[in-house]
């Protein structure tokens, strides 16, 4: 009895699928519509998209502020500049923004990341006094752990003693 048993599970399992195989359809579908008849794609759209951090860039003044050593005030320019991005947030009001401070290589780390939360703070202010709704901006200090010019030298420090700000992607 064994003997017949293997052959039949087999000869079984090969008829129960078989019955599941699909089966022909007995009308095909129509033929695709002629292609040439269909209406022109748009073309795609050229330039940043609307709110996003490269039309931040391309739109305002600049999208950082520069201090002198060991300040944090606001100076003129930086308010020309600051004013520009809070013009840009105003026609964007779905956009938030995070305002990173930096700090020059100089000083300690402890020292350097505290004087970057009051650049990022100061320009948050500013920005508020501007109008922007506090609740779209929220800061962080990097202080020197992020240049943005490398070396040791009054230039790059100029550079590295900074406030970015930088769209928030939701």
């Amino acid at each position: 009895m064994n003997r017949f048993a293997r052959p039949l599970l087999i000869a079984t399992a090969v008829i129960a699928l078989s019955a599941c195989a699909k089966k022909a359809p007995q009308e095909l579908p129509p033929a695709p519509a002629d292609s040439t008849a269909t209406a022109p794609t748009p073309p795609a759209p050229t330039g940043p998209v609307k709110g996003s951090q490269e039309d931040f860039v391309a739109s305002v003044a600049a999208d950082r502020i520069f201090f002198d050593t060991d300040q944090y005030n606001v100076d003129a320019n930086d308010q020309a500049t600051l004013q520009s991005q809070a013009q840009w947030l105003a026609a964007n009001p779905t956009v938030r923004v995070t305002v990173e401070g930096h700090a020059d290589e100089r000083g300690t780390r402890d020292y350097n990341l505290a004087l970057g939360e009051r650049r990022a703070n100061a320009a948050k202010n500013a920005l508020a006094a501007l109008g922007v709704d506090t609740s779209r901006i929220t800061t962080i200090s990097y202080g020197k752990e992020r240049p943005a010019a490398m070396g040791s030298d009054e230039q790059a420090w100029a550079q590295n003693r900074r406030a970015v700000t930088v769209t928030v992607q939701q």
